[in-house]
């Protein structure tokens, strides 16, 4: 420096450290600068500046971005586009900055608008980075290697194109798709330049690198070459297995998970391939398009062209359970995961947790009948529609509440704790029990208890570490635990509907081979097959009625016996069914046995019946108006228009007493109608209740009309005295009967009596209702006449009279002649008039 500027040395240092304060650092000069030296190189020289990572420098502040913007507008208008510049940033700039505040992001983005060019560079293409700097194969494409290479894909392509299959995958992975191909990407598999690009936004995206490890072409490049110098010096067949990738990203990784790989290869329980499949679950631990299912973990372990799947299969599963019993890894139904080591703490507490039988039957009953089900607790029988309720058992503990009916559904699950005492012979034994019901037995199955018993002590598990106050890590740990527990029930309900599907039926003592071939179709068939053989009387109701308490009602208003007689032999009327009521009814009266209505109820509607409550009461009120039975509550017979209120309520139904009456002879019944007619004048009605009513009706009409003659004839001096006390004496006796047989039966006993004093009554009514008058002028007339009596004697035409009068009053029967009294008061009143108006002449 000062050579060329000629000064001295104090004063070149002194320039120096005042550079900074004399020195105008502004973006003006700087773009002079850069023409100036453009300027010098000649119209043809060019400058282009690049920046890596500007995004990161910059990040949410706009006024680097704004100085970045001035100085690439200066540049092109000084150098009139001479001069370029290129930075480079992340494409996803919320994950390098967070989340802006919408008025920082709008300016943000209006900054960004006004650079035009933009230019995507992805990992996209990364194989193709790969194959040219890494798998180039020596000689070029048509050299000796490659056609190795060509001849081993044509003797191997179809074995290498089943060898790399997946299964449940969110994505599709590559295979090889013809030699050309296979040279190209030997020894890797296409779908690894997928996955692994996955494997690495998935890992840093989780955190498990600190956010160090780049997926750009970068680190997958250096991750590839790690992985195929590891096969470096194998023969030709072999196949680059995932876990050759792990050594990459090792150093990268969080402290935490790399001891627990660590402290797994110190393990002396595990074998060193144990390692490898723990890193293989570990790299795919978050990458969502791929499940750590056996049969992918068999792919991604491939490492030779021709490797022996099936034994490898078997490796993997027996290192799968080394790996699980060490809590290394868990499962969630067919698939596996690498456990961190607050993962693995919780699933060793989860494991911990103890259960009971009755835990493991509860879920099962709930899930088979909840969601296999769908809760259905009753089934509707196909033959008549009619519902008949169940209760249902899993492993014999009870599932729901108990319904009213006695049918049963048992299933006999693998975790029962005698499954093995479940032979044949058992299931068809007990099947036969109660009556008969319908037993399921479902065949073994390793993965029902082990899924039942994760979802159970997960959830119980979840259910006890319900703090607010937990870490963020452990409460994401419980919200995947608990999401895995909704996704094992869902895997449960789909088993189990499987399960239903190829499970064995046992049907009231026999096996049943169901031809459904979805589980409530099955259980549907193996319901209507017990009740069809179990319930054999259920056919008497040949017809079910579409409005029963319509009907009911109809019936009790009904008044025509022989209308309802009719219906009975009529298939609507269902003839068997009444006649079994009626069997019952009439044995259980000879055996001195009450019979409750609810309990004849619920007899009729359990097996071998099956009748509906209404068709029952249909039957019922039948019965009742053919006056074959009696209802009676609190020790009284229930009125006719008050049936239908009382035995529509079940309360009311348990205090409801049915009777059979003791049915009258027709005969009785129709000379009590012929004895009726002749005493009353008028036919009684047919039926024993209504002849029985109108026979009361009649005999109390003559006792409160007796009650009032005896009254007149007690304080008025009227005959028949004798006759109204044995007419009341004969209608007591016959009222005092309640029951319509015995009426009848006394009514007809008594006939003589009734048809002697019949003939009374109707002259005593006759004389009280309409002779009473003339007796009491005959009386009155014979008093007035007392005075004259003896002149009236002598009298040839008022003696006779007079004495006839006396005759009358005097008759105990007087009720045939008292139609003499007027012209013989008339006789008498002349000649007594005469001897009056003499007496006065002669004063």
């Amino acid at each position: 420096w000062c050579a060329a500027t000629g000064q001295s040395k104090e004063a070149a240092e002194k320039w120096i450290d005042g550079a900074e304060d004399t020195f105008s650092l502004t973006v003006e000069n700087f773009c002079k600068w850069v023409k100036e030296y453009l300027d010098g190189k000649g119209p043809d020289h060019r400058l282009v500046f690049l920046v890596d990572e500007v995004g990161q420098f910059i990040g949410g502040d706009t006024h680097l971005m704004l100085n970045l913007q001035t100085i690439a507008e200066d540049l092109g208008t000084q150098c009139q586009g001479r001069a370029w510049i290129v930075v480079t940033s992340q494409e996803d700039i919320d994950a390098v900055l967070g989340e802006m505040r919408a008025t920082k992001a709008h300016d943000f983005s209006k900054i960004q608008g006004r650079f035009k060019t933009r230019l995507s560079l992805s990992s996209a293409n990364v194989d193709e980075v790969i194959q040219e700097r890494l798998l180039a194969k020596k000689g070029g494409p048509d050299g000796p290697i490659a056609a190795d290479l060509g001849i081993l894909f044509q003797e191997k392509g179809d074995i290498l194109k089943h060898q790399l299959t997946f299964s449940n995958v969110g994505m599709t992975f590559k295979n090889y798709r013809d030699a050309e191909d296979f040279v190209r990407n030997y020894p890797f598999a296409p779908y690894q330049f997928q996955l692994v690009q996955r494997i690495f936004e998935a890992i840093r995206k989780a955190g498990a690198t600190g956010l160090h490890l780049s997926r750009g072409e970068r680190s997958i490049l250096d991750a590839f070459q790690s992985a195929g110098k590891l096969v470096g010096d194998c023969e030709v067949n072999v196949l680059v297995p995932l876990y050759n990738f792990y050594p990459s990203i090792e150093s990268f990784l969080d402290t935490a998970v790399k001891r627990t790989i660590d402290q797994a290869a110190d393990n002396a329980s595990l074998q060193p391939f144990d390692i490898n499949l723990l890193q293989v679950l570990f790299l795919i631990r978050y990458v969502d398009e791929i499940k750590g299912n056996v049969d992918n973990l068999v792919t991604l372990c491939l490492n030779e062209i021709d490797a022996d799947r099936l034994a490898l299969r078997r490796k993997i599963e027996e290192s799968l359970q080394r790996l699980e019993k060490e809590t290394l890894i868990s499962r969630n139904g067919d698939n596996y995961f690498f456990l961190t080591n607050e993962e693995r703490d919780i699933n060793r507490e989860i494991k911990n947790v103890e259960l009971s039988s009755n835990e493991e039957a509860d879920l099962l009953g709930g899930i088979i009948f909840g969601d296999v089900i769908k809760g259905q607790p009753k089934h509707r029988f196909s033959e008549n529609q009619m519902d008949f309720p169940y209760n249902r058992l899993c492993d014999l503990y009870p599932v729901g509440r108990k319904t009213e009916g006695h049918l049963v559904v048992s299933i006999i699950t693998p975790l029962a704790d005698d499954y093995e005492m479940y032979k044949d012979e058992r299931c068809i034994l007990d099947s036969s029990a109660e009556g008969g019901q319908v037993l399921i037995r479902l065949d073994d199955n390793a993965m029902l208890g082990r899924e039942i018993r994760s979802l159970l002590k997960t959830d119980k598990y979840l259910r006890t570490q319900d703090d607010g106050t937990l870490p963020p890590s452990t409460k994401r740990i419980h919200r995947d635990l608990a999401e895995e527990n909704r996704e094992r029930r869902t895997r449960l309900t789909l088993l189990l509907s499987e399960m239903l599907v190829e499970a064995s039926y046992f049907v009231a003592g026999g096996r049943l081979e169901v031809k459904a071939s979805a589980p409530m179709a099955c259980l549907d068939e193996a319901m209507d097959y017990l009740i069809t053989n179990t319930f054999t009387k259920m056919s008497y109701i040949k017809k079910l009625n579409e409005n029963p308490q319509k009907e009911i009602q109809a019936i009790l208003r009904s008044n025509d016996i022989g209308q309802q007689t009719l219906a009975l032999t009529l298939e609507e009327g269902n003839p068997q069914a009444i006649e079994e009521l009626r069997s019952y009814i009439t044995l259980a009266t000879k055996a001195t046995h009450p019979i409750v209505l609810y309990d004849m109820i619920e007899r009729f509607a359990q097996r071998p019946y099956g009748w509906p409550a209404d068709e029952i009461l249909i039957l019922l009120a039948r019965l009742l108006i053919l006056q074959e039975i009696q209802l009676v509550t609190d020790g009284a017979p229930i009125p006719l228009d008050r049936v239908y209120e009382n035995v529509t309520k079940s309360a009311k139904q348990r205090k409801i007493t049915v009777l059979r009456r003791k049915t009258t002879d027709p005969a009785a019944i129709q000379k009590a109608r012929n004895l009726g007619k002749q005493l009353f004048a008028v036919m009684g009605p047919d039926g024993e209740d209504a002849l029985f009513a109108f026979l009361q009706k009649k005999l109390q009409g003559w006792q409160d009309n007796l009650g009032h003659y005896k009254t007149l004839a007690d304080t008025g001096n009227y005959p028949g005295t004798d006759q109204i006390a044995d007419g009341l004496s004969l209608t007591k006796a016959l009222l005092a009967c309640d029951e319509s047989g015995k009426l009848i039966e006394r009514f007809n006993e008594r006939s003589k009596e009734l048809l002697d004093f019949g003939d009374e009554y109707t002259d005593l009514e006759h004389f009280y209702e309409h002779q009473r008058p003339t007796w009491d002028k005959l009386r009155t007339a014979c008093d007035r006449f007392k005075l004259n009596s003896l002149e009236l004697g002598h009298d040839i035409n008022a003696g006779p009279a007079l004495k006839r009068m006396q005759e009358i009053l005097s008759a105990p029967s007087p009720y045939g002649i008292i139609k003499e009294a007027e012209a013989l008061i008339t006789t008498v009143e002349g000649v007594n008039r005469q001897l009056v108006c003499s007496r006065r002449t002669a004063a």
